[in-house]
């Protein structure tokens, strides 16, 4: 690629630059923001080559656009792009949700809707802004492309291709489907997280309490570490997927309290034992699938 550009050069647009630069897929990267300060401390780091003056300008000959910035931005975003698209220039993003970013993108794309490929990479760090990038994030992780019923098998593959450039694993599903599965093993779990420690720090005796927290809350709460701004906007954006994950596990959390208030140790144990099973096999799955993927490198 000549050209490509990168609205939000945080963690993600960030590392998809660096990752894009050493596969030496891409001449030129311009970024575009919201604060200039990031967008300059990001061309100091080597991750952008320019800094876009406007969005005209880094659309113009770009033969790819990457939209990495909180999924609440999206629609107002591609809608500043929208009269500057050319054919030819493929848009996509990495928003956590998919559903309303297809909303949105047809309703700031309209006629041009055929060049947005929507896509969410499944990888993060808890840290944020253009000094959290880095140029490997993406090896052996996934990326989820949702294409759309516009969308031409060559431009869904030529957006596979970039990703694919970056070390990534490429899957496939409907936005609906995306939206169903990331409210179970992603948004639920970082509700969580932010809740906990929220909980904990509200507390007369916090700071005992932090005193006191170990590994595994660390290991816990990790993730309530990532940017509220981003995290807000995925589950607002996730609500009704989300409040029906949130109330299936309220539920869980009622029978184990039963559980515990009738000092029913074998009720506990069974529900304790089903999870680390699962929680093994699943394990088993993830390195049998990056021993594969370090196979199928070599």
């Amino acid at each position: 690629m000549k050209k490509i550009s990168i609205f939000g050069v945080g963690l993600i647009g960030g590392s998809f630059a660096l990752a894009l630069k050493k596969a030496g897929a891409v001449a030129h990267i311009v970024g575009v923001g919201r604060s200039v300060a990031s967008l300059e401390r990001a061309k100091e780091l080597g991750i952008i080559d320019q800094i876009g003056s406007s969005v005209a300008e880094a659309v113009d000959g770009a033969d790819l656009i990457l939209v990495a910035a909180p999924v609440a931005q999206t629609e107002q975003i591609l809608a500043s792009i929208a009269p500057h698209l050319q054919p030819g220039t493929l848009v996509t993003d990495a928003g956590s949700t998919k559903s309303d970013v297809v909303t949105a993108a047809r309703k700031a794309l309209g006629g041009k809707i055929a060049q947005f490929v929507p896509g969410h990479p499944i990888a993060g760090r808890e840290q944020n802004g253009p000094e959290a990038a880095i140029v490997d994030l993406y090896i052996g992780k996934k990326v989820v492309l949702a294409p759309l019923p516009e969308n031409a098998a060559e431009d869904v593959a030529r957006v596979a291709s970039a990703w694919q450039r970056c070390g990534a694993i490429i899957h496939q599903l409907t936005p609906q489907e995306h939206d169903r599965v990331f409210a179970a093993v992603s948004h639920l779990p970082h509700l969580l997280a932010y809740a906990l420690v929220d909980d904990i720090a509200k507390k007369p005796h916090a700071d005992l309490l932090f005193q006191y927290a170990a590994s595994g809350f660390r290991d816990f709460t990790r993730i309530a570490g990532s940017s509220p701004e981003m995290w807000r906007d995925i589950s607002l954006a996730n609500q009704p997927a989300l409040l029906g994950e949130l109330d299936a596990y309220m539920a869980q959390l009622a029978q184990l309290r039963s559980m515990l208030a009738e000092a029913n140790g074998a009720a506990l144990e069974a529900v304790y034992a089903n999870a680390q099973r699962a929680r093994h096999n699943w394990i088993c799955t993830i390195e049998a699938a990056e021993q594969q993927n370090r196979q199928g490198g070599d």
